[in-house]
């Protein structure tokens, strides 16, 4: 019977799950998203259309950040309140003696040494994340490669088997699906669909792709990495044994076949050098003047000619009054804060919730590089741990920091609710069920539990807001704007990129009010 495109890719899918390999391997393509219009960095115009009118900023994490920064800019006269004693809200750097305070008043003090330090909440910057890459080049912010894929990497999806590659799972598990596609196009007749032409080719580019014998066989490959490497006299090379396909159709092997595939896990990316809060520390030197660290805000009320902010600083209640407030809140933040809003924008505010995410990070001697050639990247454990992120710099030092539990969703859930002690615990049994031997190694461990986390608690929301919802809360409310990392639109979870692209809506929404007042 002849084989059609559409029969050969439903063959495909009743191969043990293949279906979801291929599309996993990239051998068919993805659907694409509609395409819509997208903001590209430019330099918001630095007219004087604020023309001194004050706002009050609250919020100095990214988006505040941005929105202060820019409205000063554009002639307005800006105050920035920051409950914390640090810029960057999310964006934080943690290094020796710094302080990791949970909501239940425990404390740990990072004990990493000198010049070692963890990126504890975003820790990347993807290529097309075009604004604060911009705003890095506007700033002085120097940025180096970050290496987010190792071949050389591990996972372990059954701790029953030992860990494999990822070299080997990637390439194994091509190898074995090009086999069952080649024998099945090899015993299939002409058709008007695909014609032998096509078949031909098909053949040609199955043997390429999985590295088939001429007998359209899946033997091994080099591509999927040595026992023995090729040397020098009679080191002679030994390929590693190809898996069974069994053990890599394991459902949990999926995230370490397909992560780098997604735009935002590309292979490589960028970080600051130095830590991720070298890009709010830059903003902090441009706001002088503005910015008012320690200033818990406890009210907001909108009225027609101004908006009034309560806070608490250093012990003494404050008020301050301006003609518009930009608030820079997470929405689960703010929806805990006294306001005067709508009922429908109240609502709208108490229905987000956060998502969940921890790490558990150790300082280490480098045994990834020196024992397993491992530079960047992740592994992968189907263990309460969930994944392995190791330093993206500093290579062929004595000493690193390795992020041995890195989690989020459900999983982080689970393991936020045991003791900091249990997180420890099972963060050293990752690193030993994939490197054997190295929980040794792990010195000055440090957990950051965002959910526990004072003027943070979570990462980021747990999912996008309805239309209704988003349409709402992305409209002024009165003379407050409110800007937030859920108040853009994100593919893949809640990055910085959506708070800057929030902030700076925010900013020309204002700029436009005052252009259109001031012309009235």
């Amino acid at each position: 019977m002849p084989l059609t495109r559409r029969q050969l890719i439903a063959r495909i899918g009743v191969v043990g799950g293949i279906q979801a390999a291929t599309a996993a391997m990239g051998l068919f393509g993805a659907m694409s998203p509609a395409r819509g219009s997208q903001e590209t960095y430019a330099a918001l115009k630095p007219a004087n259309v604020g023309q001194g009118a004050t706002v009050t900023v609250v919020g100095a994490g990214i988006g505040g950040l941005v929105a202060a920064y820019e409205l000063r800019k554009a002639g307005f006269t800006v105050v920035l309140l920051e409950a914390r004693e640090r810029v960057g809200g999310r964006n934080w750097t943690v290094r020796r003696g710094d302080r990791v305070e949970f909501t239940d008043g425990s404390v740990q003090v990072a004990d990493f040494d000198e010049g070692l330090y963890l990126n504890a909440g975003p820790g990347r910057l993807p290529s097309h994340h075009q604004l604060v890459l911009g705003y890095c080049r506007e700033l002085g912010v120097e940025l180096e490669v970050l290496v987010n894929t190792s071949r050389n990497a591990l996972v372990r999806p059954d701790l029953d088997q030992p860990p494999m590659q990822i070299r080997q799972a990637v390439n194994d598990s091509r190898g074995h699906l090009a086999e069952l596609l080649a024998k099945a196009v090899n015993r299939q007749a002409l058709d008007q669909e695909l014609s032998l032409d096509d078949q031909r080719n098909l053949l040609g580019f199955l043997r390429t792709w999985g590295d088939l014998s001429e007998k359209l066989e899946y033997l091994g490959s080099a591509r999927s990495g040595y026992k023995v490497w090729p040397g020098a006299g009679d080191q002679l090379a030994q390929r590693n044994d190809p898996l069974p396909l069994r053990t890599l159709l394991n459902p949990a092997l999926g995230t370490a076949l397909m992560i780098d595939e997604y735009p935002e896990f590309s292979p490589t990316m960028f970080q600051p050098v130095g830590g991720m809060d070298r890009i709010p520390q830059a903003f902090q030197r441009h706001l002088q003047g503005a910015l008012q660290l320690g200033a818990e805000v406890r009210s907001i009320r909108n009225f027609e000619d101004r908006v009034e902010i309560g806070y608490q600083q250093h012990g003494q209640q404050r008020r301050i009054s301006s003609d518009h407030a930009v608030i820079a809140l997470p929405l689960p933040l703010l929806a805990k804060i006294d306001n005067n809003f709508t009922a429908p924008a109240r609502q709208a505010i108490a229905a987000v919730q956060f998502g969940f995410a921890n790490k558990v990070a150790w300082q280490s001697r480098r045994f990834w590089e020196t024992d397993y050639q491992i530079y960047g990247g992740l592994s992968f454990i189907n263990q309460a741990s969930s994944g392995l992120w190791y330093p993206s710099g500093g290579f062929n030092q004595p000493e690193g920091i390795l992020v041995a539990a890195y989690n989020n969703g459900e999983v982080a859930r689970q393991f936020g609710d045991k003791t900091v002690a249990e997180q420890i615990a099972l963060s050293r049994q990752a690193v030993e069920l994939l490197h054997p031997g190295h929980g040794l190694d792990l010195r000055k461990p440090l957990v950051v539990d965002w959910g526990r986390i004072p003027y943070s608690l979570g990462p980021w929301i747990s999912r996008p807001l309805p239309d209704s919802d988003y349409g709402l809360l992305n409209q002024p409310q009165g003379r407050v704007h409110l800007t937030s990392d859920g108040l853009a639109h994100s593919g893949m979870g809640i990055w910085q990129e959506t708070a800057v692209a929030a902030a700076r809506r925010v900013v020309r929404n204002l700029s436009e009010r005052a252009q259109a007042t001031a012309t009235a």
